[in-house]
């Protein structure tokens, strides 16, 4: 008979990848399928944060706010290495929300999820703060500075698929889910590959659907179950600019219109600025930057900053799909970020269908959805219970909070011809993991071919054999950024070259 797994779940986002962690941890045998790379939908198309949701405690969303609060500080412990302190300013503007509203708000926010490593909020007169400077003279004298973190989306995505397979998971990417029928008690998964077309199939106990934006078309066609639950696929977009000013902190705008626009340090060199809320209604895999939505971004910030930022500023736009549980709000914005379980039974086998969610809380979603599966699992085999993924570091993640700063140090110390930016870009990345693949370099040359802006053969080679790679898109895209630095001759280089190597 063939191997039957215990989980199989569709779809490689951070809620797929998490749960996958999740219950390979415990002794399941998982299986995950992706139709294209890890974290290429909504996952890595977010604002790169692991923040409580202030503005969500305007429409009440306290046991959400609370579970993200509480979240924020255990992520930055798992995982310090892609995940950062961050403090925002938030000034207080005539005419919108009065500024006691603001300090209640914060209050709550300090203290509803149990802070305990961040530091508190505090006001600013920013006609003197280094970080009034910025903005339009005379026009904002209060503001409030808080904290959140921020975060590697993608690379949050593709350490909890390695982790899960380090635990035994078999992960697969682009791997299209074709059909899901049931068959002699069990799940019977139809595979295509996308590259190939080849077909094969596999069997399990019980499927998971985290498909995203497709979480209703895979339950309605994949699976011929009627989706009780419905999806609300919500259109955000953000924009990158060359740096906007000299400090570190990042802004929360308030609109007119209700929404707030986050201006985040990036990458060193660049200024992240979103995101727009908009229900979309097309193909999630076209969803794209509108010229409306750029506009919109530009006219947010140079409402508030003294240096006004255009359309042409920007050198890199993108877009993602929401896939948020459609609870009949009036306004995308004002749709829930709560996360919804559909739990189908056909014939008595259970299929768990996930709508919302947000990164911050993926890994309570998939403590959750294994509690819900519980009554279709066999006992976990190596002891491993609820909340050990709260415990246990992502790769790379094991030291401590403060320690990025010494082990870029260290890998300088064992490789000196790293450049101080080079070192500390792969302690950022990769951790502690980063000793792993560099050992036994003791000169540039021995990390091969230099793709530019630090990219090495031999970092690609990792990330081909060990983080799923197979393009150069995600190569600069998703397990880095430095598709921000890399021109197109460069990029189409690597492409030919990861294409020799597959």
């Amino acid at each position: 008979m063939d191997k039957t797994y215990d989980l199989a779940i569709i779809g490689g986002g951070v809620n797929g990848c998490g749960i996958a962690r999740d219950a390979a941890g415990r002794g399941h045998s998982v299986f995950l399928c992706e139709m294209n790379d890890l974290a290429s939908g909504t996952s890595s198309w977010s604002s790169k944060l692991i923040h409580g949701g202030l503005r969500y405690l305007e429409y009440y969303e306290f046991r959400l706010v609370r579970e993200a609060l509480i979240e924020r500080e255990l992520l930055w412990r798992i995982a310090p290495h892609i995940i950062h302190p961050q403090r925002f300013v938030l000034p207080h503007h005539e005419g919108l929300r009065p500024a006691w509203l603001l300090r209640l708000g914060l209050f709550l926010y300090d203290h509803l999820g149990g802070r305990h490593r961040l530091p508190p909020t505090r006001t600013l007169d920013l006609r003197s703060a280094e970080v009034g400077k910025p903005l339009k003279p005379g026009r904002f004298t209060r503001g409030f500075e808080y904290s959140d973190c921020v975060v590697d989306d993608a690379r949050l995505v593709v350490l909890n698929a390695r982790d899960a397979a380090d635990r035994g998971a078999d992960i697969r990417v682009r791997t299209r889910a074709m059909q899901a029928s049931r068959h002699d008690g069990r799940w019977r998964v139809v595979l295509e590959d996308s590259v190939t077309g080849a077909r094969s199939e596999i069997f399990a106990r019980v499927l998971i659907n985290a498909g995203g934006p497709w979480v209703e078309s895979i339950l309605t066609q994949q699976a011929g179950i009627n989706a009780k639950a419905r999806v609300r696929l919500v259109q955000g977009s953000h924009i990158v600019v060359p740096k906007l000013y000299a400090h570190d902190r990042a802004y929360t705008f308030q609109n007119a219109d209700g929404r707030v626009v986050f201006v985040i340090p990036y990458q060193n060199d660049f200024t992240l600025i979103g995101t727009t809320d908009r229900d979309y209604h097309g193909d999630p895999a076209q969803v794209a930057p509108t010229q409306e939505e750029i506009d919109y971004l530009c006219a947010s910030v140079g409402d508030y900053l003294a240096q006004p930022v255009s359309p042409r500023d920007v050198v890199w736009a993108y877009a993602g799909v929401r896939p948020l549980y459609d609870d009949g709000a009036s306004e995308a914005r004002a749709a829930t970020r709560d996360y919804v379980f559909e739990l189908d039974t056909p014939d008595g086998l259970p299929i768990l269908s996930v709508f919302g969610g947000k990164i911050t809380t993926y890994r309570r979603l998939a403590e959750h959805a294994l509690q819900r599966l519980s009554p279709y699992l066999k006992d976990n085999a190596i002891g491993l219970h609820e909340g050990w993924t709260g415990a246990a570091p992502l790769p790379g993640g094991d030291l401590a909070v403060t320690g990025l700063a010494a082990l870029a140090a260290q890998l300088r110390r064992d490789h000196p011809f790293l450049a101080p930016a080079h070192a500390t870009r792969l302690a950022h990345a990769y951790g502690t993991r980063a000793r792993g693949w560099l050992a036994g370099a003791r000169s540039a040359a021995d990390l091969g071919e230099d793709f530019g802006t630090t990219l090495t053969a031999r970092e690609v080679d990792y990330l081909m054999a060990h983080e799923f790679a197979r393009t150069a898109e995600d190569v600069v895209w998703r397990r880095s950024k430095l598709g921000l630095w890399l021109s197109a001759a460069q990029v189409a280089r690597l492409g030919t070259w990861m294409a020799a190597r597959v």
